[in-house]
């Protein structure tokens, strides 16, 4: 019986049932049709069956092969893992065991399961109190950080834990020891680079440069400092690849740790002239004043700090100590600390009375002065006799420079509430609350401009005809556009704040910038956008 269907090969429509094999087949071409001789198997229990087929098995497999290979896949992912994270093996063992519990056994395949072992690495990792970051694992497992991180929130919520805050200071000196820029840095050396990076990540946390901010481009921001001011050779890009972070935003984290500095720097005498350029050649002084700061005692018990004269004492005398000697040879050899410190026949600075305190800030700025020009005079004059000094006798640069102490307790982990408590020379307030008052006070001046464009719209004959617009209008600043003379710069705030001006709004709560939710409150008071712009027309 022919068929209303073509043939798939010379599209004829006479296509006939086969009698001995019930395959359809054309009668022109002869050509056999694919999927032609389906027959349903009706029949209930006592009828014929077929092959039940499982998804992910091959032919005829049975169910538990696939289960048993898929077990074995989840786990060699999971040992892969825990591998290329460095994990011990009761950590891996603590990682198999979360994520058999969660699945019950069952693991599982697919793109899902590589996040869901790396949100159980860190749970495993955070719940110690270790430090991994969350951008190493979700660079391994290749996902995004905001999916790692829903992954981390569901595992966290299975299993009702509640994790420990996240410990930057554990963060750096993890990123430190297995910086491979820091590889070929000694033992020694890099205890000492240890402690003046824990010493200044908590200095960032006491300024408050660490709040709501991402923790990893701040350690990355320490780890270059401390890198340039021991003369290791790294950069910002490599440290950024080796984290796993945005090369810009650890730029700004530096550049925010060089700005803390210069402000702490102003209360030297020489500090008008630190700059965020020149800070690295003062790093040594500002880091040294604020070591001498925080060892100051409570209660007023041990070494007092109340006077700056004080500090400056130890900080420059450490630098012109009598063990430091410069010359090129050893019959010329003098001493810095008689040259500058010996005043009316002392050779030692008397600090028993400190208001009669016998040096001033100017001789210490040019004594300072004096210190730059004769290390300029040392190198130049090195550079151009080119001959080879005995270890001891020569002008020891290093020498003059060996400035860090480590006494502090700020270079040891310390409680927030500890850190807090600590003077390092400076009080900062959190950017978040400076740019805040910043913006706060632009509403103001908007909110004055258009109180006046509002009194000259409503009463011409009472308004101050001697306040032109310029003067007025609230202009932003930094403006890139030129305008002609006479145009009014009127955006679309200064609109929304002459139209909750209009409806009696308090000046205070329009400060505050929420302007949707002004907006919504008297939004059945509120005017149209047409009735709103003709109000300013007029």
């Amino acid at each position: 019986m022919a068929n209303y269907r073509s043939c798939k090969s010379c599209k004829s429509r006479s296509l006939i049932p086969d009698d001995v094999t019930g395959n359809t087949f054309c009668a022109s071409c002869g050509v056999v049709q694919d999927f032609d001789n389906f027959q349903a198997h009706i029949g209930g229990f006592t009828g014929d069956t077929g092959t039940y087929v499982r998804i992910g098995s091959a032919g005829t497999g049975s169910y538990n092969n696939y289960k048993e290979n898929k077990v074995y896949e989840a786990q060699k992912l999971i040992e892969d893992f825990m591998f290329k994270l460095g994990f011990s093996g009761s950590k891996s063992h603590e990682v198999k065991t979360l994520v058999q519990n969660i699945t019950n056994g069952e693991y599982g395949a697919g793109r899902w399961f590589p996040v869901f072992v790396g949100a159980c690495a860190y749970v495993v990792m955070r719940k110690d109190s270790k430090m991994l970051p969350i951008v190493e694992v979700a660079d391994l497992v290749g996902c995004d950080v905001h999916e790692l991180g829903r992954m981390i929130g569901r595992v966290v919520d299975f299993v009702d834990l509640k994790l420990p805050e996240f410990d930057i200071v554990n963060s750096f000196e993890r990123a430190i020891r297995t910086s491979p820029s820091f590889s070929e840095v000694s033992e020694d050396m890099l205890k000492t680079m240890m402690k003046q990076g824990v010493f200044l990540v908590q200095c960032l946390i006491k300024w408050f440069l660490t709040t709501g901010r991402r923790p990893i481009p701040v350690v990355a921001a320490v780890l270059v400092f401390i890198g340039e001011l021991n003369k290791v050779p790294v950069t910002i890009e490599e440290v950024a690849q080796e984290l796993h972070v945005a090369v810009s935003t650890c730029k700004r984290r530096y550049k925010e740790l060089l700005e803390k500095l210069v402000e702490v720097a102003r209360v030297l005498p020489w500090g008008k002239d630190v700059t965020v350029k020149n800070i690295m050649k003062n790093a040594s002084f500002v880091i040294q004043y604020m070591e001498m700061k925080s060892m100051k005692r409570c209660g007023g018990k041990g070494k007092s700090f109340d006077l700056i004269q004080t500090d400056i004492e130890g900080l420059v005398g450490d630098c012109f100590s009598k063990e430091i000697q410069y010359g090129f040879n050893s019959d010329h050899v003098e001493d810095c600390s008689s040259q500058y410190f010996e005043v009316e026949g002392s050779s030692t600075l008397s600090i028993e009375y400190p208001d009669k305190f016998q040096i001033s800030q100017e001789s210490l700025a040019m004594i300072y002065s004096n210190y730059l020009d004769e290390i300029a005079l040392a190198k130049s004059t090195a550079e151009i006799g080119g001959s080879m000094r005995e270890k001891g006798k020569g002008f020891d640069l290093e020498a003059c420079t060996d400035w860090w102490k480590g006494k502090s307790d700020l270079s040891k982990k310390l409680l927030l509430r500890q850190i807090l408590k600590k003077d390092v020379g400076l009080d900062a307030t959190p950017p978040s609350f400076k740019m805040g008052c910043i913006a706060s006070g632009k509403r103001r001046e908007r909110i004055k401009a258009a109180k006046l464009r509002i009194e000259r719209i409503m009463c011409p004959t009472s308004a101050d005809t001697g306040c032109n617009n310029d003067i007025c209008v609230f202009k932003p600043e930094k403006s890139k556009k030129k305008r002609k003379r006479g145009q009014v710069d009127i955006d679309w705030e200064d609109l929304i704040i002459e139209t909750l001006l209009l409806h009696k709004v308090k000046e205070e709560e329009i400060e505050n910038g929420h302007y949707n939710v002004l907006l919504a409150l008297h939004r059945g008071q509120l005017p149209t956008w047409e009735n709103t712009r003709e109000l300013q027309i007029l």
